[in-house]
């Protein structure tokens, strides 16, 4: 990526609905320089998506969590599988496989601690790949907007 590609990737993270136009303008270039510039983003991957960005409280997830799963056995099919079905429960946001103590972590968010409780029960205790489980209640977190390339 180039200065050019780092900027129009930095402006559309700040702002995804800003129009092509504005965009060139406020880079300096013509409006078909930076469509095919964007384009050329996302053939390569650089861009994977748009979204909204949404106040997780606004939606009655009061409460966010990171659960740390120790799993077993370790394979890769047992992993694969642990991973795809928490994926596709509602309350969770994000799954990651980690190195460490702990084999993956999974950030949710939900009505209330009760809620958290109940889910934890009824959804991972009669899984048989899960040996172990802890909690960390999040009280606040911030988010960086913005991604910037690393040199290295």
């Amino acid at each position: 990526m180039d200065e050019l590609d780092s900027a129009i990737v930095r402006h559309l993270q700040r702002d995804a609905r800003q129009t092509n136009r504005d965009l060139a303008r406020t880079l300096g270039i013509a409006p078909s320089t930076c469509l095919e510039r964007i384009r050329a983003l996302r053939a390569r991957g650089v861009i994977t998506g748009y979204h909204a960005a949404v106040d997780p409280a606004a939606l009655n997830r009061h409460v966010q969590a990171l659960i740390h799963f120790q799993i077993r056995p370790l394979s890769r099919p047992v992993i694969e599988a642990f991973k795809t079905y928490a994926a596709t429960l509602p309350e969770v946001s994000t799954v990651y496989v980690v190195t460490g103590g702990d084999d993956m972590i999974v950030h949710v968010s939900v009505p209330s601690v009760d809620y958290l409780h109940g889910f934890l029960m009824d959804k991972f205790t009669e899984r048989r790949e899960v040996v172990g489980f802890r909690t960390s209640v999040i009280y606040q977190h911030t988010h960086n907007q913005v991604i910037s390339p690393l040199t290295p």
